[in-house]
């Protein structure tokens, strides 16, 4: 046996006798070869169950006017007139009309929700979804948030802005004290059902 297939043999046989040693090692290890990732590595969520902060500032303006105004005017004459007689006589109508309309509605939601990757789309696109329960006062505030996030949308601190969620549904809702006193009384919405108010 010459010199390279004695190598060769010799390595094989280290290599046999080790590996159970190296499974062994790791199904005793601490970290996790699937989910490791190091110090130095990007901390940007990137799959299923990863967390992501998101910064909710959204502000909705709109403004809707509308104005009418119109006129007329008609007017009819007729007169005789004689050497005896001087008779004149006129009817005139005026009608004028106006009108005017206008609504505004302002909205503003600013927060900093973390939220879940539950899915990751074949080019990379991550799936969020994220809840948070708030209560002061016994007034308890939900806000939630949904939607896509592509990563490169993704900040190196691992926190992305509503306004670059595709599909992004953002409900806030509040239940408590403050909520109840915004509703209208029964009799209130009675009248208003029987148009008389």
């Amino acid at each position: 046996m010459n010199n390279g297939k004695l190598f060769r043999f010799v390595a094989a046989s280290m290599l046999a006798s080790l590996a159970p040693i190296a499974s062994a090692q790791i199904a005793d290890s601490l970290v996790d070869p699937a989910t490791y990732r190091s110090l130095a590595a990007d901390q940007r969520a990137y799959r299923v169950g990863d967390v992501i902060t998101v910064y909710v500032l959204e502000a909705t303006r709109a403004k809707s006017q509308a104005a009418t105004d119109a006129g007329s005017n008609t007017a009819i004459s007729a007169g005789l007139d004689s050497p005896s007689t001087n008779w004149n006589a006129s009817v005139g109508i005026n009608g004028a009309s106006g009108g005017s309309g206008q609504t505004t509605r302002v909205g503003e939601l600013r927060a900093q929700i973390s939220a879940q990757v539950t899915g990751v789309s074949p080019d990379g696109t991550l799936r969020i979804e994220g809840t948070q329960l708030l209560t002061v006062n016994g007034e308890r505030q939900k806000i939630r948030v949904g939607g896509l996030v592509r990563p490169q949308d993704i900040a190196a601190d691992n926190t992305v802005l509503s306004n670059r969620i595709a599909n992004a549904d953002l409900e806030l809702v509040g239940v408590g004290v403050v909520s109840e006193s915004q509703r209208q009384g029964v009799l209130y919405r009675l009248f208003k059902w029987l148009r008389l108010m």
